[in-house]
């Protein structure tokens, strides 16, 4: 029965075989966050006040349009 390639444990414990896998774990991480946070919906901050330059009233054609 083939299990696949085993490394031996002098590589596994090898300087660069440690950095390379620090690089995966952290990129892999970085990747997670991106993509749960395109999943969140986006918040505005400036919708929750209002600002100088909008109007208190419609002045749209249409006179029961949301403000």
């Amino acid at each position: 029965m083939i299990t696949g390639i085993l490394l031996p444990a002098s590589v596994l414990q090898s300087d660069w075989f440690m950095v390379l896998s620090t690089f995966v774990a952290v990129n892999t991480v970085m990747y997670v966050t991106l993509a749960i946070a395109k999943l969140v919906p986006r918040m505005h901050p400036s919708s929750w006040f209002r600002s100088r330059n909008q109007r208190r009233e419609t002045r749209s054609i249409h006179p029961d349009a949301p403000v």
